[in-house]
């Protein structure tokens, strides 16, 4: 009996010392809460949008202007102000980006002016430098998704693609293309 006790115990030590790295993983999981720091301050932004998004339509237009981002909630949380002009008009969005400490996530909430109303949030994480977020919204009536990267970051600038798929996603259309350059002297 006493055997069978001592082998039980060294059992439950040796798979405590086993589950330890893992535990360690657990802990070190990536906090993101800060993945939007990069983005604080003033940018010159160019913007193409595909004028009429999933009609077979290869009609661009360009804007350009700026976007303001200001950190919210010591960086858990930013305000993203859009305002760019073109030949087709001037649009001002505003961009509200959420950090869940739970999931590790952010939730990207985008209104433009025009409409006042907050869109379904593209949910996501950064991944190696790469920020991808996914949305289900509806487009002309059809349930579509909606997939928007960030990616190519530097100090001074990213780009940010936006991309809508009416097939599951097997498919995507890229739908909006903005360039930002930082405004020397804003960090």
């Amino acid at each position: 009996m006493r055997t069978l006790l001592h082998h039980r115990a060294l059992l439950f030590v040796v798979g405590l010392l086993l589950l330890q790295p893992l535990a360690g993983q657990a802990a070190a999981e990536r906090d993101g809460q800060h993945d939007f720091d990069f983005e604080i301050g003033t940018w010159k932004t160019r913007l193409s949008r595909l004028q009429h998004p999933l009609t077979g339509s290869t009609t661009w237009v360009e804007y350009e202007g700026t976007t303001v981002v200001r950190k919210v909630w010591d960086g858990r949380a930013n305000l993203v102000e859009l305002d760019v002009q073109g030949p087709a008009g001037r649009l001002q969005g505003l961009s509200l980006r959420l950090y869940n400490p739970q999931s590790r996530q952010w939730s990207l909430n985008f209104a433009n002016i025009a409409g006042g109303v907050l869109t379904p949030p593209s949910i996501g994480e950064f991944k190696n430098g790469r920020g991808e977020f996914f949305a289900q919204e509806t487009l002309d009536g059809r349930a579509i998704f909606v997939r928007f990267v960030i990616s190519d970051i530097t100090p001074d600038s990213a780009r940010f693609e936006q991309a809508f798929s009416d097939d599951g996603g097997k498919t995507w259309e890229v739908n909006w293309i903005a360039t930002d350059t930082r405004v020397k002297g804003e960090s």
